[in-house]
């Protein structure tokens, strides 16, 4: 029978991670008590801190037996990624903490299926929890107070978390879904692109589009590895300017990674290699500050790539393409790649575009598997849409 595991540090938040098992157990679901904390606990609970300690590599003594917080703390972070993942029986998990029980809680979060209810009660909740929630679906909750007792506020809260995570775990089954999935990436500049792809491909595929802002990608990539996708039309890499110039929303050093290790069928193109992300005008860095700069709205700053940045894109881009050992189509749209690079458009740079497509082409090793297909079209116009959509009927071979 799944259960929901309620999550937390049994020596600091002891009447707190009793409290929300008992509303959980009040409102009809069935909890788990797990002890993460690296002292004596104070209440009773079903799984012991020793217990999930054991899962560290190195066993329990690295976790328990050391003195110093920190290192005790990423220690217990990791054995309880590992417990999290030896389990069959979740059904939904609750965490509470403050710094120190938010990062081991959500360390083994992030390793549990998207979909299964994750809710997080944390003193973090209200900050920049990208480090905490990575591509995962956690749902953060602001504690508002801090986690260091039980009072009217902090009753109220862990209440609302209780009965929110009851209701998640007894919800009906999803209705499966009969279409293959494929994951698509997407920006407001190449909408028009993806949407006419997601058009055509409906009545066939499960169409999953990932905006592609450093973690969609990643999110993509993610559900790649695990099997869920059964291929990508990956028209947005954006993503790879923000890396290699310093952007806001940039990908890691593992972008197209999950296509090198499952050799899915993969279509991409050169979505929005035109810009770089910043946030307001004025957090753009100043060696940038003589480049040209679109204001996306108050809050987004776009900046248009150069040349010698183009070129650096195609290469990176080009030797990572060469590393996929399935079937990959590269599809260039010589008139432009998003809706800014369009003529008249306030990124329009035919040469920093023509360094791009150039770069790519010199560094991408074709072969059968392998392609590059140059098209006289913009990435918007409903033509690149087609050959996006024939391109991957081609090789995913439906």
């Amino acid at each position: 029978m799944k259960r929901i595991y309620v999550v937390g540090t049994a020596d600091t938040k002891g009447a707190e991670l009793a409290h929300l098992a008992d509303r959980i157990s009040a409102a009809g679901g069935t909890p788990v008590r797990v002890d993460v904390g690296t002292r004596a606990r104070t209440i009773p609970v079903d799984i012991e801190a020793s217990d999930v300690a054991a899962f560290h590599t190195a066993g329990a003594d690295a976790v328990l037996g050391t003195v110093d917080r920190g290192t005790a703390v990423a220690a217990m972070g990791e054995a309880f990624r590992r417990f999290v993942l030896s389990r069959d029986d979740i059904g939904a998990i609750v965490g509470i903490g403050g710094g120190g029980g938010t990062s081991i809680v959500t360390s083994g979060m992030r390793e549990l299926p998207l979909g299964l209810p994750k809710i997080m009660v944390s003193t973090l909740a209200s900050g920049d929890v990208s480090p905490y929630v990575g591509v995962s679906d956690i749902m953060m909750m602001p504690s508002v107070t801090d986690l260091a007792g039980l009072n009217r506020l902090s009753r109220t809260i862990l209440d609302n978390a209780a009965a929110a995570i009851t209701a998640m775990a007894s919800r009906p089954a999803t209705e499966q879904e009969s279409r293959p999935a494929i994951g698509l990436t997407m920006f407001g500049v190449t909408t028009a692109c993806v949407t006419s792809v997601m058009a055509q491909l409906a009545d066939r595929y499960d169409c999953m589009v990932f905006h592609a802002t450093g973690t969609g990608g990643r999110s993509m990539e993610k559900l790649a590895d695990s099997g869920m996708l059964q291929g990508v039309i990956d028209v947005t890499t954006t993503e790879v300017c923000d890396l290699l110039f310093g952007g806001v929303l940039p990908a890691t050093e593992d972008r197209f990674g999950a296509i090198i290790r499952t050799g899915l069928p993969y279509v991409c193109s050169v979505g929005a290699l035109d810009m770089v992300n910043f946030w307001a005008v004025d957090t753009v860095p100043a060696r940038y500050a003589r480049r040209t700069l679109y204001k996306h709205n108050p809050n987004v700053t776009l900046m248009r790539t150069t040349p010698v940045e183009c070129e650096a894109l195609g290469r990176w881009i080009g030797g990572r393409l060469n590393l996929c050992e399935g079937p990959v189509r590269l599809l260039i749209p010589e008139k432009g790649v998003s809706a800014l690079d369009i003529e008249g458009g306030a990124f329009f740079d035919p040469k920093a575009d023509a360094a791009l497509f150039a770069a790519l082409e010199e560094t991408v090793k074709q072969t059968s598997d392998r392609r590059i297909l140059r098209l006289p079209h913009h990435i918007n116009d409903p033509e690149f849409a087609d050959a996006l959509v024939a391109a991957y009927r081609e090789i995913a071979k439906t």
